[in-house]
């Protein structure tokens, strides 16, 4: 007959080997060393060899062939529980959950004084949700060992989990007779009694840390945090200040109370605290971060922008490969108006963590802006790399391919941008813009009219394709009618926009309506701020047209001073004379 103490020894050994130990394996008294030694006669060899081979397939994480060795011990000794306990970890190395709690559960019943037993059955309760019978478990092994913590601690997470508070608490307290204040425990009471609405309890719970350390500074702290999560701000002011009696670099201390400044619209004390912080290359970015977006939107005038800008620099130089402080630094220096700069930080922002679409769309929109074709047209293909189906970014590749006179791929890229961005409709009619200039600048004017043609029927007044259709049909000398009727359309709209007026002067100029041309030119040249060479070289070819030769050669000039240098305009000037293509 066997002996059971022997077969429990030779199991636990062997469940050390595959990682499950009993809290006081090291605990054995040499008496009951001796014990197991004198009953090693009495285990049969066969089960022994079966349970070794086993715990060989378990080990080498092949719990499938280890099933029917595990099977072949239950059928040698049906009332042991030691085969059902070995089958019931094969089949959770399987997942089979359901068929190991029926094991499980027998194992236990065979044994209940066997904690292995125990323990597997109860933790197959709690993922199954049975937490009423889980706890029935536990409550004896917990009685039994007291001063077992791993005991105690699942016994008091069941209880949260069955909503049993109250008696997770007690549990934790019985822990604590046996082992003393610790910071695991006191932070789990706290927030058991913070769930409760018990703010004073748990603040108890706090101080029981500080009382038991009163040199460390982080659980002030913690209790400052504690009371501003439950609306008593002024109360954390105190902890708070004897937090940094203590120490006077505790970072997390200046970052609360730089918050309780903002929140009270103390912006320099905000100001002062956020230096002292911003400063310290030891405190995580996260608090920094939270505390400065927060500070940002109490800001009211200039001078205060600008120490916020100085703020935002510093932590992006104390935290240099953290992306979003070079984001934030990046939002301040937009509201500044720096937007060379801003899309600077952003890139480096991108650089850091591409995986955020929203700094890839701010660069590019400020490469569009800053009219920086190359920048554009590099940040999108990088973008692209990332974001490979956002038509928007196929939309700026292409619009940076059409800067760049390349019409063939930029083409491709806004027929790319099409397919992909049907969620937002509006963007279709300024593709099919794009696709019009595109194929325009390959001489494709089938092409170019048909597009510019999708962009009007999806919106009629769109100003880019009423400028630039009139103006190449009237280079063509084509459907002038038309040409007429989109360059009247736009000047109607922009009545002081100096390239409308100019567009519009050519169209009738082209139809020999000098007079009208000339009236329009004249209007435009009054906007100095965006009076170009084009503009001014045009108004002279009408004043010729009109017999103003003298005039018409004086504009000529200017045009040329302006910086429009082209082979017929140099001709005029030289001749006196106007030549056309």
């Amino acid at each position: 007959m066997r002996i059971e103490l022997l077969k429990i020894f030779l199991l636990t050994s062997l469940l050390m080997a595959f990682g499950i130990t009993r809290v006081d394996a090291q605990r054995r008294s040499k008496t009951h060393e001796k014990e197991k030694s004198a009953v090693v006669s009495g285990f049969r060899l066969e089960e022994e060899t079966l349970t070794a081979e086993g715990m060989k397939f378990m080990m080498t994480d092949q719990p499938a062939r280890a099933l029917p060795v595990f099977e072949q011990i239950i059928k040698k000794s049906p009332s042991d529980g030691a085969g059902y306990f070995l089958l019931a970890t094969a089949l959770l190395k399987l997942d089979r959950q359901d068929e190991a709690l029926i094991l499980a559960k027998k194992a236990y019943e065979l044994d209940k004084t066997n904690a292995f037993y125990a323990k597997q059955l109860a933790e197959l309760y709690a993922k199954k949700r049975k937490y009423t019978e889980a706890a029935q478990i536990y409550e004896p092994l917990v009685a039994k060992n007291p001063e077992n913590l791993e005991y105690g601690i699942e016994l008091a997470a069941i209880y949260v989990f069955n909503e049993q508070f109250d008696k997770a608490i007690q549990t934790y307290d019985l822990l604590e007779k046996s082992i003393g204040v610790t910071e695991e425990i006191t932070h789990q009471k706290e927030q058991l009694y913070l769930r409760e609405n018990k703010l004073e309890k748990a603040l108890g719970e706090a101080k029981k840390l500080i009382d038991s350390e009163p040199g460390e500074a982080s659980y002030r702290v913690e209790i400052a945090e504690m009371l501003i999560a439950n609306d008593k701000i002024s109360d954390a002011v105190l902890p708070l200040q004897e937090a940094l009696k203590i120490n006077p670099d505790e970072a997390q201390a200046h970052v609360l109370l730089a918050d309780i400044y903002r929140r009270n619209g103390d912006v320099q004390k905000c100001n002062q605290e956020l230096k002292l912080v911003f400063a310290n290359p030891n405190l995580d970015a996260d608090p920094k971060i939270r505390v400065l977006s927060g500070y940002l939107k109490m800001l009211k005038t200039e001078d205060e922008m600008d120490e916020a800008l100085v703020l935002a620099k510093q932590l992006a130089e104390t935290h240099p490969s953290e992306a979003r402080t070079h984001v934030i630094y990046a939002d301040l220096l937009m509201r500044r108006g720096k937007k060379a700069e801003a899309r600077d930080k952003y890139a480096i922002a991108a650089g850091l963590d591409g995986s955020v679409y929203e700094v890839w769309g701010a660069i590019i929109q400020l490469d569009g802006e800053l009219n920086q074709a190359d920048s554009l047209l590099a940040h999108s293909e990088k973008a692209l790399e990332i974001f490979p189906n956002q038509g928007l970014l196929w939309y700026s590749n292409g619009t940076a391919l059409l800067m760049k006179k390349n019409y063939k791929q930029a083409i491709s890229s806004f027929e790319e941008s099409l397919k992909l961005i049907t969620d937002k409709p509006d963007m279709i009619p300024y593709i099919h813009a794009q696709l019009g200039d595109a194929y325009n600048g390959l001489g494709d004017n089938a092409k170019s009219d048909a597009a510019y043609d999708l962009a009007l029927q999806e919106n009629p007044d769109n100003d880019h394709v009423l400028n630039n259709y009139s103006y190449f049909l009237s280079l063509r000398k084509e459907k002038l009618d038309l040409a007429l009727k989109m360059s009247e359309r736009l000047v109607q709209q922009h009545q002081d926009n100096a390239t409308y007026l100019d567009t519009y002067a050519w169209v009738l100029y082209i139809r020999k309506d000098y007079k009208k041309a000339k009236e329009s030119l004249e209007k435009a040249i009054k906007d100095t701020s965006n009076i170009s060479g084009t503009i001014v070289e045009h108004y002279g070819d009408v004043l010729f047209k009109l017999g103003e030769r003298d005039n018409a050669v004086l504009q000529w000039k200017k045009a040329k001073k302006m910086g429009e240098t082209t082979e017929l305009l140099d001709k005029k000037i030289a001749t006196g004379t106007l030549h056309e293509q």
